[in-house]
């Protein structure tokens, strides 16, 4: 049974991720960092619908935490399937934003892919198979205004997936990005209103977590080894 680690699993977003790789027959890792316990919850579920899955509580942020929990998971043998949906936002005008905020959100996307796939890599590259997923944003695309931070950090996943790709693309390891634009979850639903999403989104709706997790859950899949490098939006035709 293949192993994934999601972080950011116990979000809206994550914990649909999780729920489409248990149903695919992967033993899924649900990541945390202050919501152990909806973690642990979401993991019950899965357990409790016949699937397999386990939490994990750490910060991506910290090089030395995600090296000694991800040295622990690796003890029960490779992850195979890396879902990297850990974010946050810190909104503000360039001119007015603190360094704090630019730094906190390019740490948790950024600095956390890095903290996180680097440890994965070795064992996932022996297996001769493995998938890699960042989940960005059509902000990284085209540009968001109050959100040069978030559009930052998210622009430098695609380069980072796109490099990574060329270096794992003859193990059998695909590299993806995945780029929602608004989706319908309780920080857009805070964010956007309805007169927003229509003027903004060509298909006049929002997405939906299950279809982001649709993208993610073919990416993962056997079905997409030829697919790698790529940055694919499911944002309404928005980008």
């Amino acid at each position: 049974m293949k192993r994934a680690l999601v972080t950011g699993g116990s979000g809206a977003l994550g914990a649909e991720i999780c729920r489409s790789l248990a149903r695919a027959g992967m033993h899924v890792v649900v990541h945390a960092h202050t919501n152990a316990a909806r973690a642990q919850k979401l993991c019950e579920a899965i357990r409790s619908d016949g699937g397999h899955a386990e939490p994990a509580a750490f910060d991506v942020r910290d090089p030395a935490a995600c090296a000694r929990e991800l040295e622990a998971l690796l003890q029960a043998g490779p992850v195979q399937v890396l879902v990297h949906n850990a974010g946050v936002t810190a909104d503000a005008p360039m001119a007015g934003m603190s360094a704090e905020q630019w730094s906190s959100v390019i740490d948790v996307s950024l600095n956390g892919f890095f903290n996180v796939a680097r440890p994965l890599l070795l064992p996932m590259l022996r297996t001769r198979w493995g998938r890699v997923v960042a989940i960005s944003s059509v902000a990284g695309i085209m540009g968001n205004r109050g959100q040069a931070n978030y559009a930052a950090a998210k622009a430098g996943l695609h380069g980072a997936v796109k490099s990574l790709a060329i270096e794992v693309a003859s193990r059998g390891v695909t590299v993806n990005a995945v780029a929602p634009g608004i989706i319908d979850s309780p920080m857009s639903n805070h964010a956007f209103s309805a007169e927003d999403i229509a003027r903004m989104v060509p298909m006049k709706r929002a997405g939906t977590p299950h279809e982001v997790a649709a993208m993610v859950g073919f990416l993962c899949s056997e079905e997409a080894s030829y697919v790698s490098g790529q940055v694919l939006a499911v944002d309404g035709a928005m980008a």
